[in-house]
């Protein structure tokens, strides 16, 4: 990762640009380079944040989607910002959909990319080999449509955190919570513009998830990615990029 992880106040971040604030929230197996490409094709134009969710420093008690939402919340309230667009990959997506029925004045649109929240298949409630780098070598590159995009480094990361017993156990914990935590009924709540764009061969969260979103959310709309898994941002930047390039067009220079 080429840009600088910031820390202060028990927050760890990136930032880079200037202008109307982007917050990227990352997934459960996400790292902050998985927005890499974002970030480079929208710092020119756009004030872009990328806070580290603290999946393994919050008590476990307390760890679920709607803690992480409440660290978010005060990590915009740090950086001083009085409204955001939040994009959200996975958990992120399910972060951010979270944040914004608790605090929608602060969110001035939303943008979701394979967003749990409804639906997700992910690895299920344990990693029965998790000592096979075969096992989990598969297990990632079932995350895209093509299997090359699971690089050795990416793999790597995975196979260290589901090898540590106690990150296991959190990645397990929230990934349960995530699933108990089905947002149907307030879905509908959202009433601020919402961009969803989606991998055609999403196997995470599939096309019919993103339809029964693009339902709910009363001003939404919806983006396909052909040839694209869970991580439209990473598998296909460029047709990510083009997505969402013109719904902050449309919504930011109005």
């Amino acid at each position: 990762m080429k840009y600088e992880v910031i820390e202060e106040n028990g927050f760890k971040y990136i930032e880079a640009g200037k202008g109307e604030t982007l917050v990227l929230l990352h997934g459960l197996m996400g790292e902050l380079s998985n927005w890499e490409a974002t970030i480079d094709h929208f710092k020119d134009r756009y004030h872009i944040l990328v806070p580290i969710l603290p999946i393994y420093e919050l008590p476990i008690l307390t760890l679920g989607v709607k803690s992480l939402s409440k660290y978010v919340f005060k990590f915009i309230k740090h950086k001083k910002l009085s409204q955001v667009v939040l994009i959200g990959n996975s958990l992120g997506g399910h972060v951010g959909l979270s944040f914004t029925v608790a605090h929608q004045a602060h969110v001035k649109a939303l943008v979701l990319t394979g967003s749990s929240g409804l639906y997700e298949n992910a690895f299920g409630g344990s990693f029965p080999r998790r000592e096979s780098y075969e096992y989990i070598k598969e297990k990632v590159a079932y995350t895209f449509y093509d299997p090359a995009t699971a690089t050795k480094e990416l793999v790597d990361e995975v196979f260290k955190s589901v090898n540590d017993r106690s990150r296991v156990i959190r990645i397990l914990a929230l990934a349960k919570s995530a699933i108990r935590h089905n947002m149907s009924k307030e879905i509908p709540k959202i009433t601020i513009p919402v961009s969803l764009i989606w991998g055609k061969q999403d196997k995470v969260t599939p096309p019919d998830v993103a339809e029964e979103f693009h339902q709910l959310l009363p001003n939404s709309e919806l983006n396909w990615v052909d040839k694209c898994g869970h991580a439209p941002m990473m598998e296909r930047p460029e047709e990510f990029n083009e997505y969402l390039g013109k719904f902050l067009n449309r919504i930011l220079l109005k």
